[in-house]
C-alpha cells in the first residue's frame, strides 16, 4: 500500500535555552503490518514515563520496532492508514489473527476465538486511546453493537476489546494517543 508520508516536527531547545525546531520531516518509523492487506503504522513519538521528562534536546526514547500498547507508564502517538478490508481479514484464523497482533508485541491482545467472533481483528489493551479520523472512515466494532466513525469524528477507547474495519472503498487515516492505563479489579481477565 502506498501512502502519503506523516510529517513528524519535534521542538526542543538549544544550548542557550531558546526554543528551536529540532526535527521537521517524515516519520522515521513506519511498517506495513500483517502482510499487504494490513494497516500501514507510522510511529510518531512513545514517552516512556508520566509524567514525561522534559530535556533540552533529546530524541525519541529507542525501541526496538513496532509496538501496539505504549510503554508501560508511558504514552504513544502513531498514525494508521487502514486500507479497505477484503477477504484476507474476512477469513483470517485465529492463529492468523494472533500472528498478526505478534508483529506489533501483543500476540495476547487478540480476542478472536473463532466463528462467534464479531471481527478476525478484535483486540482488547490496557489503554486508553484517542482515536482521530483524519480522512476516511472505519466502522468500530464492539462486543455488542458498532458505529461509523468518519473524518473529524474522535473515539475514546476504554480498555474495551474492539476492531476496526473498513468497509468503504479507500484508505482511512486515523491518528491514535495511546496512554498506560490498569484495569480495575472487575475488568481485569
Amino acid at each position: 500500500m502506498m501512502t502519503n508520508p506523516v510529517r513528524r516536527v519535534v521542538t526542543g531547545h538549544n544550548a542557550q535555552g531558546l526554543a528551536i525546531i529540532q526535527e521537521d520531516g517524515a516519520a522515521p518509523r513506519v511498517q506495513q503490518v500483517g502482510g499487504p492487506a494490513g494497516p500501514m503504522f507510522h510511529e510518531i513519538w512513545n514517552t516512556q514515563s508520566t509524567p514525561a521528562p522534559i530535556d533540552a534536546a533529546s530524541g525519541e526514547p529507542a525501541e526496538d520496532g513496532i509496538k501496539l500498547a505504549p510503554p508501560k507508564g508511558g504514552t504513544r502517538i502513531r498514525v494508521l492508514d487502514i486500507p479497505p478490508e477484503g477477504d484476507t481479514i474476512r477469513t483470517m484464523s485465529p492463529e492468523e489473527a494472533r500472528a498478526h497482533f505478534a508483529e506489533v508485541g501483543a500476540s495476547d491482545a487478540s480476542a478472536h476465538s473463532g466463528e462467534t467472533t464479531r471481527h478476525a481483528l478484535m483486540h482488547r489493551t490496557e489503554t486508553i486511546d484517542y482515536g482521530i479520523v483524519l480522512e476516511g472512515e472505519l466502522v468500530l466494532i464492539m462486543d455488542e453493537g458498532e458505529t461509523t466513525v468518519r473524518a473529524g469524528d474522535i473515539v475514546i477507547q476504554r480498555g474495551t476489546n474492539h476492531g476496526w474495519s473498513n468497509r468503504s472503498d479507500s484508505n482511512c487515516r486515523i491518528a491514535f494517543i495511546l496512554i498506560d492505563g490498569t484495569f480495575e479489579p472487575e475488568l481485569q481477565r
